[in-house]
């Protein structure tokens, strides 16, 4: 497959009510009044389809061009995904003015049986930003059972029983389908995340919605899917991988969905990389900045690499930190 190159994209913005204005600080452009909470930057979803910015696709969706490449964007070991006429991953920005609702994503398994053709939700985190003292929430406390959390909950105090974790720039967690969880306030996030947007809220803090009224709750399905035995987990370490020429990568989450890594890179290092049909890539610059493939990246950018891309090159002038994800 010949005139393949990487793909950049107009994010998706969402201006869901605990959002701000501070994704404006990573370089996007922001509606003159009210808040963002999202920035979708590799999308195609139906509730959010990114269009291409660059080179021969540019203006037609990421759902259009992969209709048009299949297996040539997504790669072989996500042919599922193209029978299901989904693509396999969703990258976003997070800016969490407010805490974001207590919440709990379905497995695929769940999710293919309630919500329709909808995926599971496995993600993970990466702490761009944070204020001092920030915090997200992650599983349950030790001793945690589903009847107390159902009590906790219809009492509208479940505070006791959810685990806090404080965070820093720089922090990465892996979230699984089924983990109770809750970005806090005062954190700027990039997600990495299976091509869902199923969301049970477990509990909204007992605030009202833009409408003045209390936003919907799924305690049920939440019950059903929320995993116990995830206990008190801990902000994640980072594996290193290789560290040679002046380029360190290390392994920052593993799953059946996908692989993500940090790749640092220093002023004047080459990664030399392959697409060599089995899956795509998507490379984010987070800080400093890249060459990516021949499309010039500064932080906060992704850009996706299809799969039959074939041989690509990563390089910086200055010196950068970048996050790779993939299929296994």
């Amino acid at each position: 497959m010949t005139g393949l190159y990487p793909l950049l994209f107009e994010p998706v913005l969402k201006d869901y009510l605990w959002g701000g204005r501070n994704l404006e600080a990573l370089g996007r452009k922001l509606p003159p009044a009210g808040v963002v909470a999202e920035s979708w930057e590799i999308a195609a979803h139906e509730d959010g389809a990114t269009i291409a910015l660059n080179g021969a696709f540019a203006g037609r969706k990421l759902t259009e061009i992969q209709a048009e490449l299949g297996l040539g964007l997504i790669g072989a070991r996500n042919r599922w995904a193209q029978e299901r006429g989904k693509f396999p991953l969703l990258i976003k920005l997070l800016d969490a003015a407010q805490p974001l609702s207590v919440q709990v994503h379905p497995d695929d398994a769940y999710a293919l049986e309630r919500e329709g053709n909808e995926l599971g939700k496995t993600e993970m985190w990466v702490v761009l930003a944070a204020r001092p003292g920030a915090e997200l929430i992650l599983g349950v406390k030790a001793g945690a059972t589903r009847e107390a959390f159902r009590a906790a909950l219809l009492a509208g105090r479940p505070e006791p029983l959810l685990h806090r974790l404080p965070v820093k720039p720089g922090d990465h967690l892996c979230v699984p389908a089924g983990a109770v969880h809750a970005i806090m306030d005062g954190l700027l996030i990039a997600e990495i995340q299976q091509n869902s947007n199923t969301t049970y809220r477990v509990f909204d803090w007992n605030r009202v919605g833009a409408d003045g009224r209390p936003r919907a709750l799924h305690i049920d399905k939440a019950l059903d899917v929320i995993d116990f035995s995830i206990v008190e987990p801990q902000v994640c370490l980072p594996e290193p991988l290789s560290g040679a020429d002046g380029c360190a990568r290390f392994l920052l989450c593993r799953n059946r969905y996908f692989v993500t890594e940090r790749v640092e890179l220093a002023p004047g290092a080459i990664y030399h990389g392959r697409c060599d049909g089995s899956t795509l890539e998507v490379w984010g610059v987070i800080a400093g900045e890249a060459n990516v493939g021949g499309e010039a990246l500064d932080a906060v950018r992704f850009a996706l690499l299809p799969a039959a891309l074939g041989d690509f090159a990563v390089t910086t002038r200055r010196g950068a930190t970048l996050l790779r994800s993939y299929v296994e």
